[in-house]
């Protein structure tokens, strides 16, 4: 039973990983460098934690080109 968990816990981890990669191809991204990627999305997080306004401008912006996906 223990193994069926962890199985199940190792695929849902996969699966985020591969969503979220999606993620960085989709934002036009996939031949930037590691590093950079990784360096813009600390700023980032660092900036969401203390800028309410810059959260709500990049979630309608990230929201509409989901909406332009499903078109």
């Amino acid at each position: 039973m223990a193994r069926t968990t962890i199985s199940d816990a190792r695929k849902k981890d996969t699966r985020e990983k591969i969503e979220l990669g999606g993620l960085i191809v989709k934002a036009g991204l996939r031949y930037e460098k590691r590093a950079l990627l990784l360096g813009a999305l600390i700023d980032l997080s660092e900036r969401l934690k203390t800028n309410v306004q810059e959260r709500s401008r990049l979630l309608a912006i990230g929201a509409e080109a989901f909406g332009k996906a499903d078109e």
